[in-house]
């Protein structure tokens, strides 16, 4: 029998062996990260060998962030293998925003229970988006909080960090008025604003499964459940051809709180709401809620999940360089004299 057992804890809502099998399952998920495809995980630190050939002075980029309200809706769909690329998102996303490659991921998974396949694929999830963002998985936490949420529910966040030469920090110092500022459109609501949209369908009394015509004949939940978009190398592939002077992650608080972010003052951007391609799905959020064009904007990323601004005349080198990696990329607006978002 094994000696790491405890049935005293287990009694108390904590499987300490339910832990282990949880972390023998998830390692064929880790390993697909790992530089040598190697699972190391299971000890008390997450290694990972640092390469710095060709930066001559590297600055660390961390990020860190959760899966927010959306993971409700895993609960509801029985869904799992997900939201850990939703986690994953959220974090290289802002890092490559200061032109920094992503290293390494660490996630924290809180939950009432331990099941170990549910916490597999959970780390599946979170696995595939390494993948998707070429970094590695090096290690994270499984903790069970019995009392504190019910046993079927968990809760996911996670860091990232990444590495760039001092020299190729992204900053706004050469933008000016005329520059473009490029969209890369959204897989979707990715994982902001939530909490509203809960709100709007009644998610928890709602039909999930059913197909809706405003939808392309998608149901509502496979819509809302559709992971958040990785940026990462395309954006990386970008930062080698052409001089960028400013790249905005846009999450919770829409085109009015992130896009200013990477504009210098003084400086804003003038969009035309007719040349945003807005997904169907922030339509039909619209439409049920009776929402303002303005909370819309200021609350979802309304089909771009990264702004990218560049000299005019690299804007046409920009996007050919985007739709080789993948992204679909188009003109979104014009850098301005003003201060923030101007929607016309």
């Amino acid at each position: 029998m094994d000696k790491s057992y405890s049935d005293s804890y287990k009694a108390a809502g904590v499987d300490i062996t339910a832990g282990y099998k949880a972390v023998e399952l998830m390692k064929k998920h880790v390993a697909r990260t790992m530089p040598e495809g190697k699972a190391d995980i299971g000890g008390f630190g997450g290694l990972f060998p640092l390469d710095m050939g060709g930066i001559k002075e590297p600055v660390l980029v961390s990020g860190t962030d959760g899966v927010g309200t959306k993971i409700k809706l895993a609960f509801l769909m029985d869904r799992h293998d997900t939201v850990g690329i939703d986690c994953v998102a959220m974090c290289v996303n802002d890092i490559v925003c200061c032109g920094a490659k992503p290293l390494f991921f660490l996630d924290y998974i809180a939950c009432g229970r331990n099941f170990p396949e549910k916490i597999a694929s959970i780390v599946g999830g979170v696995a595939e988006g390494c993948v998707r963002a070429g970094c590695a998985l090096i290690g994270g936490e499984t903790a069970e909080h019995p009392g504190l949420m019910p046993e079927e529910e968990y809760d996911l966040a996670g860091f990232a960090v990444g590495v760039v030469d001092r020299s190729k920090v992204l900053d706004n110092k050469s933008m000016k008025a005329g520059d473009v500022m490029l969209a890369l459109p959204s897989s979707g609501v990715h994982s902001n604003g939530f909490s509203l949209v809960r709100k709007v369908f009644g998610i928890g009394n709602c039909d999930l499964t059913s197909p809706v015509a405003a939808l392309g004949g998608k149901s509502l939940g496979e819509t809302l459940l559709t992971p958040t978009k990785i940026y990462v190398k395309p954006v990386l592939a970008l930062l080698k051809e052409v001089n960028v002077k400013g790249i905005s992650h846009i999450t919770g608080g829409g085109f009015y709180e992130n896009m200013p972010r990477s504009i210098p003052e003084g400086l804003g951007v003038r969009i035309r709401r007719s040349d945003v391609r807005v997904l169907p799905v922030f339509d039909l959020i619209q439409k049920t809620g009776n929402i303002s064009e303005h909370d819309m904007f200021n609350t979802f990323n309304m089909g771009v999940g990264m702004s990218i601004v560049v000299a005019r005349e690299d804007a046409a080198r920009a996007m050919e360089v985007l739709k080789a990696n993948g992204e679909d990329a188009y003109v979104l607006g014009e850098i301005v004299k003003g201060d923030g978002v101007e929607l016309v």
